[in-house]
């Protein structure tokens, strides 16, 4: 629908204020040349920000990209960055007069010329392994991204499991919303969090391991499997999980100020 159709049917009185934003944000974006269409209404729209995939992008597209989220949102975030593509941001970053940050584990690069607003929103993290920590960064990024307060908990897995009780109970005392659970190898602690605690557990399987069922397959089946109950995102995919755990956690922090 064209932003004048919309704007008619305010006229007209078909739609109220808070509709007619909705429908707004339904047609926002941004053309950049022929390579890339920036969803600048992407926070408002779903509460989760736009984020840029560095993988298999060129440094021009990402500091092209990356500019033009600056100049229409205040941030830019880069995740699975090089290098290379994380020396160009910290030179878009000095340009703009920006704040850069950059996460070694994770490979995650945020732009920032405006403060994230904290929502309340309370985000719990939690890795098997060292092995696990990069993805389970991404996770904690994301959130934090997204205005949660994140407490994190490695190096908690099942083959050491006394680890993980008093840290749990850490963490269940901050008085988390939601908690993502990173573990590669045969993925088993998600399903023993879950059984344990009463807030959202996501299992985000990372590819640590060899062999039959490694590279993840193995975590994300028993997963699946789960006789506890948990929400499972793909191989890897820590901007997921820290995004639903974001979205779950703000949801319980606005309903707390109600």
């Amino acid at each position: 629908m064209a932003l004048k159709d919309i704007l008619e049917r305010l006229r007209k009185g078909e739609l109220d204020v808070e509709e007619c934003e909705k429908q707004i944000r339904l047609t926002e974006f941004m053309k950049l040349s022929d390579m890339a269409k920036i969803d600048t209404c992407r926070e408002l729209r779903v509460g989760i920000p736009e984020v840029i995939f560095a993988e298999g992008k060129t440094v021009e597209d990402i500091v092209s990209i990356s500019k033009a989220q600056l100049e229409s949102e205040g941030r830019a975030i880069a995740t699975r960055a090089s290098d290379v593509q994380k020396q160009a941001l910290e030179g878009l970053a000095a340009i703009k007069s920006g704040e850069f940050s950059w996460n070694e584990r994770a490979r995650v690069a945020v732009i920032r010329k405006v403060k994230v607003s904290k929502t309340g929103g309370r985000v719990g993290i939690v890795s098997a392994g060292n092995a696990d920590i990069p993805v389970a960064e991404e996770a904690a990024i994301t959130a934090q991204e997204m205005g949660c307060e994140v407490f994190r908990i490695y190096d908690v897995g099942v083959a050491g499991i006394h680890r993980l009780f008093p840290e749990l109970q850490k963490l269940m005392g901050n008085g988390v919303d939601a908690i993502v659970v990173a573990a590669g190898r045969e993925g088993a602690l998600p399903t023993v969090v879950s059984g344990l605690v009463d807030v959202p557990v996501i299992g985000l399987p990372v590819s640590s391991g060899y062999g039959a069922g490694g590279r993840g397959e193995a975590a994300l089946l028993t997963m699946l499997q789960s006789c506890s109950v948990i929400a499972v995102v793909n191989i890897d995919a820590g901007f997921v999980a820290g995004a639903f755990a974001g979205k779950i956690a703000n949801a319980v922090a606005k309903s707390r100020c109600k």
